[in-house]
């Protein structure tokens, strides 16, 4: 799951405290964190694909899947990728926290789960972008469902997980792909889709854009409902020029109603509905502020609005917005507030 945004509003009922019991060397620049309840007994339960928000001090809250067994009711393991462009929720997780910590997290949230009807299913895995998937062969294993994990990396070291990878799945689910940087030289996707592709076969994938966007194209003509992707980061936005209706709605402001009181808020150019929530101490949780995780889901009764998530299906688009990112196509929104 992607890193999210510092300081999150959150109600206390949403987090509990956890225990670092162990922290392991997973691949180049990859340390996986084993978390326990802090006073013992179980955690709450979770499904494949599940994420967590993990509050690693100063404010800095980021979002990362789980990727153990999900009937594992004792334990969450999180692996994370020391990323020196990013933002620093990595590299404090790295730096900061150590065996014996007790940390604040999130419970677990999904928006990436598994879809029982699928016969088989395709998992397409890209770096650190293995975690969910993880989760996923694991459950997938346990049901004696048909399956495969395709794992692209840059090269043997840059694999997490790997002595329990093999362990775990046996060879013919589990598939390592390596390119040397070149991506030309590693998996063959459109290929492998196109072979790939037949009534009742789901395909799901998570990593990093250029993967994600690889992935996307040879998906592109499956059927509807059976594709799931989970996103790193928000995918980037049309340059000026190259979607107008985005570059017209990204400098115009525009006002939101709430519908239980009729107060009306401004939202201008460059700041985001939620921001002007919390400005009127209206209270809508928060995490990522990126589109990713769902949070801040908010149903609207009036207006046309700009889907800018990464989250959200095109039946709760319908309904809902993310009010991190989103934004009006129009003059104004209500929102179910």
């Amino acid at each position: 799951m992607a890193e999210g945004s510092l300081e999150p509003v959150a109600p206390a009922t949403s987090t509990l405290e956890v225990f670092v019991r162990q922290i392991r060397y997973e691949g180049r620049n990859i340390q996986s964190y084993e978390l326990v309840a802090a006073g013992g007994g179980e955690l709450p339960p979770f499904a494949a694909g599940a994420h967590i928000d993990v509050h690693a001090g100063d404010g800095i809250v980021r979002q990362y899947s789980l990727c153990n067994a999900p009937h594992e009711r004792g334990r969450y393991v999180i692996a994370v990728l020391r990323d020196e462009r990013g933002r620093g929720g990595s590299k404090a997780m790295h730096e900061r926290v150590r065996v014996q910590d007790v940390l604040r997290i999130g419970r677990p949230r999904n928006h990436f789960e598994l879809d029982g009807r699928a016969q088989r299913v395709v998992l397409l895995a890209g770096g650190i972008g293995v975690t969910p998937l993880k989760a996923m062969a694991h459950e997938l294993q346990r049901r004696g469902a048909d399956f495969a994990l395709h794992y692209c990396a840059r090269d043997p070291e840059a694999v997490a997980f790997e002595p329990a990878l093999r362990e775990a799945f046996p060879a013919d689910r589990l598939h390592l792909h390596f390119d040397g940087g070149d991506p030309s030289r590693g998996l063959d996707v459109a290929r492998l889709l196109r072979e790939e592709k037949r009534e009742g076969t789901h395909v799901y994938y998570c990593g990093p854009a250029g993967f994600m966007k690889a992935c996307a194209e040879a998906a592109a003509d499956w059927p509807k409902g059976s594709v799931h992707c989970e996103h790193f980061a928000a995918p980037a936005r049309p340059a000026a020029g190259g979607d107008e209706a985005a570059d017209e709605t990204d400098g115009a402001d525009f006002t939101v109603e709430i519908a239980s009181t009729g107060q009306r808020l401004a939202v201008p150019p460059g700041r985001s509905i939620a921001e002007v929530l919390r400005d009127a101490r209206i209270g809508v949780e928060t995490s990522c502020e990126a589109g990713l995780c769902g949070t801040c889901k908010v149903r609207y009764l009036q207006g046309e609005v700009d889907h800018r998530d990464c989250i959200l299906s095109e039946d709760e688009q319908r309904d809902f917005m993310t009010v991190c990112v989103s934004r009006a196509k129009g003059g104004s929104l209500v929102l179910d507030l």
